[in-house]
């Protein structure tokens, strides 16, 4: 299969950001040789940064195969940003389509025709606490069991300096200069389930490997040993809710349980105050 040309979109987009990219930051990129090639085949990515994309994008177009990234629909309506979306052939998905098949459909056919699909498999900035992959959604695996491609997982580290996620204020911080890590490994070996009925349980289980095989190019990047698990964000989202309400019933059962008891007694009338006052008298005579 043939390898995607460049193309006028992609060198353009190139021209406007690489050199800021060479000037701002410093860069170190490692296992290029994972690149195929020729061929379609599929990258996933690890996300920490809303830097990420142009950190990586600038990693790819420099092994000569450029990526084609799976982005939300609307990004490609309108204004330059749309217009770059479309000349540079990114990949639209429509969130509002249930069908998963369908809405990989162009990617399948885009690395049947020898070109990279770049998934995000985590669908978002990770929400794991040291920013490690989080479990991943089964699209990357979903597209590569169709296509029998080679899966190329690639982790990177720095961007997150220079703009963590979910930082209050999304301004850079290019002092000092950072660098920009990218590593790339060898391809996940997903045989084992290529003849398998694409069941969810599959999908999960080639999703993990997967992800497991970006933990430990970034492991490497580190410097430091990933969790032994991925970091669960529904069930963690889950934990969070259930020990809201948890605490919720308790401080309410604490305030009823802390109400003076004399509130719950009946009020002293002025007769009966008088009677007993009478009672007394008579009592000390």
């Amino acid at each position: 299969m043939s390898r995607r040309r460049i193309g006028f979109w992609y060198r353009l987009a190139a021209v406007i950001c690489k050199p800021p990219l060479l000037v701002l930051f410093k860069r170190d990129w490692l296992g290029m040789e994972h690149i195929p090639a020729d061929g379609g085949f599929i990258t996933a990515v690890n996300h920490n940064s809303y830097l990420d994309p142009l950190s990586y994008a600038h990693y790819q177009y420099n092994t000569g195969r450029v990526p084609r990234f799976l982005a939300k629909a609307g990004l490609f309506k309108s204004g330059f940003v749309g217009l770059m979306m479309r000349g540079t052939g990114q990949i639209p998905v429509y969130r509002e389509t249930t069908d998963a098949a369908t809405a990989f459909r162009a990617a399948v056919d885009a690395i049947d025709k020898g070109e990279c699909v770049a998934f995000y498999p985590e669908g978002t900035l990770t929400r794991d606490p040291e920013l490690w992959p989080m479990q991943g959604k089964t699209g990357a695996a979903r597209v590569a069991l169709l296509t029998k491609a080679p899966v190329i997982p690639v982790a990177q580290w720095g961007a997150n300096d220079a703009m963590p996620p979910y930082a209050k204020e999304k301004k850079l911080r290019l002092l000092p200069r950072k660098t920009l890590r990218v590593k790339a490994g060898p391809p996940v070996d997903l045989s084992v389930y290529y003849d398998r009925e694409p069941t969810a349980e599959v999908l999960r289980a080639a999703t993990d490997v997967i992800m497991a095989a970006i933990s430990e190019q970034l492991a490497d990047l580190r410097g430091e040993p990933a969790p032994a698990e991925p970091y669960d964000w529904r069930k963690a989202v889950a934990r969070e809710r259930r020990a809201a309400r948890e605490a919720a019933k308790a401080a309410t059962a604490a305030a009823a349980s802390a109400e003076p008891a004399a509130a719950t007694e009946p009020a002293v009338g002025p007769q009966q105050a008088r009677s007993t006052q009478q009672a007394q008298e008579d009592e000390s005579k």
